[in-house]
């Protein structure tokens, strides 16, 4: 990192002003610079707090920052470093967020919505012709420069962000923010500059219609969808949007990164460099009301878990606290919050749910509660108080948003058995991978060693133990195939206590024999699950059907 200033001391440059926000080490306040007179963002990391990697990451911070100067990059002005804090002073960004800001709009069309992307676009453009890839690219990081009609799009915190010369393509770690990774990342595959145009493609989608292109209360099966590029364009909403806008979706919703468009080609699109021409004026209504709730919903998760982080003192690693009566409970990362190796790394053994009670519950009829929606009704969603928190490690875990509203609040029990039965389903997905990968290590991990089957393979017979499946994992499993999908379809979940279920489901398989041939093939199957020592179990389970050799467990 480069050397400080002459001056030693930010006071003697700088006098701090009000605060603007609030992180978990961090906190952001405007300042006026004393020789000029001009306003500033200061954030100021406490640096007590920090670990020699997190040392690390603030300088790879200021020195990419320090690189990049444009029009729609919330600029770097200043780092100083003291001896229990180190601040770096940006542009004062006044306007708020992008997404906000186009909920208060009295008109937003398709063309505002290119215009929007394409100050985005030119922002991740000069980041890329620099070696600089950002890595968390999403709606909290658009930023407006002023409150001013048609002020500047600015791209904010680069805190993930990584120098990547030229086309160089690398495992960089996990890193980013789930509803808005690429598939490559979540393959752990190496990746470069193109995660980024994936997650422009993500926050498009958004702009077009208010709700992203990717969605799941489990987040095991949000990446699924991700990795396989499963998004479409649902009516009535999308029968609006113009061809050329989605054309240039797809092309930036392309799963293999080395077909993805490019920052520079895609702002050539037609819809980007042609929009007076291309793209529609009609006022999209829809899309306005469908981005209010969307914000409500991040929002209000944002802020609860920054209450977790500021008054808890722990980071967006899983931390085991104590409750009153002593027991332990684990609190992870919330879908909306961005991940990164260190966080992962710290996760405890997963399937554990807890309810976290929010230390500042939601006021009586408040908007953003999304199950009475400001009213004394409770028809919306039976689970909308409970806020999934999972990480990278799969885990289940949720927090209780606790509304003063009663009718509103009987929620709560059913609300706690969907959660756990979410997280049968997420545990019986987890042993079919570990089958389709051929990892028997893993499959014993979530196996009961005296597991009893009955199965066609066992003609009739009841075995115990594992030797027998072994076999199939030895000698047959994966070799007979080139490719292997295996996808749950109806499953139903019979909760037996609290550590005990069963659950029922059809298994539908697809592979790709070794002549390139493509089979799909259908079995129903029920699994028992146990809970000991708090971890979930297979301890019985029975196939109705044959199923071909490679497919076996």
């Amino acid at each position: 990192m480069a050397a400080p200033a002459a001056c030693t001391r930010f006071s003697d440059n700088y006098d701090l002003k009000e605060e603007l926000g609030k992180g978990a080490f961090s906190v952001v306040r405007r300042c006026v610079q004393k020789s000029t007179g001009l306003e500033f963002a200061a954030k100021i990391i406490n640096t007590k707090k920090l670990s020699a990697r997190d040392f690390q990451k603030l300088e790879r911070e200021a020195r990419i920052c320090r690189k990049l100067q444009h029009p729609n990059i919330v600029r770097l002005h200043d780092s100083i470093q003291e001896e229990h804090f180190h601040y770096l002073v940006f542009d004062l960004v006044t306007g708020g967020e992008l997404f906000e800001d186009i909920v208060a709009r009295e008109f937003y069309s398709e063309a505002d919505a290119s215009h929007c992307i394409q100050q985005i676009l030119e922002s991740v453009h000069h980041c890329h012709s620099n070696g600089v890839v950002h890595r968390d690219l999403k709606p909290e990081n658009l930023l407006l420069a002023s409150k001013a009609k048609g002020a500047a799009v600015k791209l904010a915190d680069f805190g993930l962000a990584i120098e990547v010369p030229g086309d160089q393509q690398a495992w960089f770690g996990f890193a980013g923010t789930p509803g808005y990774l690429s598939p490559e990342v979540l393959k752990k595959e190496p990746y470069g500059k193109p995660v980024d145009i994936w997650a422009c493609g993500v926050i498009l989608y958004i702009l077009l219609v208010g709700y992203p292109p990717f969605w799941d209360e489990d987040q095991h099966r949000l990446y699924a969808q991700i990795k396989i590029g499963a998004y479409d364009y649902p009516s009535p909403e999308w029968d609006t949007v113009t061809a050329e806008a989605k054309s240039l979706i797809n092309e930036m919703l392309t799963v293999n990164p080395s077909k993805r468009i490019t920052a520079s080609e895609a702002l050539k699109h037609p819809w980007i460099c042609q929009r007076e021409r291309v793209a529609s004026m009609v006022h999209r209504q829809e899309t306005v009301d469908c981005l209010k709730k969307f914000n409500a919903r991040r929002k209000l998760k944002g802020a609860i878990l920054t209450t977790m982080l500021a008054t808890r003192n722990f980071s967006s690693r899983s931390i085991i606290t104590k409750k009153g009566d002593g027991s332990q409970v684990k609190e992870s990362t919330d879908s909306s919050t961005t991940l990164e190796d260190d966080d992962i790394k710290g996760y405890l053994p997963k399937q554990q749910t807890v309810l976290f009670k929010s230390e500042t519950p939601l006021k009586l009829n408040d908007p953003t509660c999304f199950s009475c929606n400001g009213s004394d009704s409770s028809e919306d969603l039976e689970n909308s108080h409970y806020i999934p928190l999972t990480g990278e490690s799969d885990e289940a875990d949720e927090i209780r948003i606790v509304c003063p509203n009663k009718t509103c609040s009987q929620l709560s029990t059913s609300s706690y058995g969907s959660a756990r039965k979410q997280e049968i389903i997420k545990m019986t997905e987890q042993l079919i991978e570990a089958i389709n990968t051929g990892e028997y290590e893993a499959y014993t991990k979530i196996c009961d060693p005296h597991l009893t089957a009955f199965e066609p393979e066992a003609l009739g017979n009841l075995v115990e133990g594992m030797d027998f499946h072994k076999f199939y994992f030895d000698n047959v499993l994966g070799k007979n195939c080139k490719a292997l999908n295996t996808t749950i379809l109806n499953p139903h979940v019979h909760l037996m206590g609290d550590e005990a279920a069963c659950i029922a489901y059809v298994r539908l398989t697809q592979y790709m024999d070794k002549q390139g041939q493509a089979h799909t093939h259908q079995s129903e199957e029920t699994r028992v699950w146990h809970k000991r020592d708090n971890k979930w179990q297979n301890v019985h389970f029975h196939r109705s059907s044959v199923t071909p050799p490679f497919a076996m467990k």
